[in-house]
C-alpha cells in the first residue's frame, strides 16, 4: 500500500504551539512541519496546544501511529479537549503533522458499502453528525474515496468514538478497506462524518 510520508510535506500555512503541561504552562515548542517524535525535541508528551494556523492530526504514539486526534485552530488546554468527545480517553499525544488537504476549498467524498468501492454509494459535501438519520442504513462503511478537502470519520453519532482523518492527498483519496483509514484501524464502523475545517 503506497502511502505519502507526511515528512515531505511542502511548507504551508501551519503552525501549532506544544506545551509540555496543562493549561499552556511549562516547556513550549512551535511547529510549522511534522513532527515523527516529541520525545525527540526532549519532551515525554504534550500536555497542551494551541493550533494557530492550519489544521493538524495529532497521534498517540510516535511515528504517526495509534489512535488519531484531529486538532483545529483554537486553544486545547489539557488532553480531554482534543479527545473529550471521544469515547476512549488518551492522555498521549506523541507525533502530528499537518493536513494539507484541509486547503482545499470544497470538500467531496463517496462513502460506499462494502470494500473495493462496491455496493450502496453516497456523495457527501457536508457534514453529517448521524449518518442513519440521513438515510444510509447501516452503521458500516467498507471504503471511502476523498475526491476533495480532508474529512474526519467518527466511530458514533455526534462525533464521538474512534477518529479517523481522511485526505485526498494520501492513497490518491482512495481507502479501499477500512484498514487503511490509520494504522489503528478497529472497526468498520462510521457513524458520522465531518469536513475538516482550516
Amino acid at each position: 500500500m503506497a502511502q505519502t510520508n507526511p515528512l515531505s510535506v511542502p511548507l504551508g500555512p501551519w503552525k501549532v504551539t506544544v506545551y509540555d503541561q496543562e493549561n499552556f504552562q511549562g516547556k513550549r515548542m512551535e511547529f510549522t512541519a511534522a513532527c515523527p517524535n516529541i520525545m525527540a525535541c526532549s519532551f515525554d508528551n504534550i500536555r497542551s496546544l494551541k493550533v494557530e494556523c492550519g489544521a493538524w492530526v495529532g497521534y498517540e504514539h510516535t511515528s504517526f501511529c495509534g489512535q488519531q486526534f484531529i486538532l483545529e485552530r483554537g486553544e486545547y488546554p489539557r488532553w480531554n479537549a482534543w479527545s473529550g468527545s471521544n469515547a476512549y480517553h488518551i492522555e498521549r499525544l506523541m507525533s502530528f503533522r499537518p493536513v494539507c488537504s484541509a486547503n482545499h476549498k470544497e470538500s467531496k467524498l463517496v462513502i460506499f458499502e462494502k470494500e473495493n468501492f462496491i455496493g450502496r454509494q453516497w456523495d457527501m459535501c457536508d457534514d453529517y453528525p448521524s449518518l442513519q438519520a440521513m438515510g444510509w442504513c447501516n452503521n458500516e462503511v467498507g471504503s471511502m474515496k476523498v475526491q476533495c478537502g480532508a474529512w474526519v470519520c467518527y466511530q458514533y453519532p455526534g462525533y464521538r468514538g474512534y477518529q479517523y482523518t481522511l485526505e485526498s492527498d494520501h492513497h490518491a483519496g482512495e481507502y479501499k478497506h477500512w484498514r487503511e483509514w490509520g494504522s489503528h484501524a478497529q472497526t468498520f464502523q462510521i457513524q458520522s462524518i465531518r469536513r475538516v475545517q482550516q
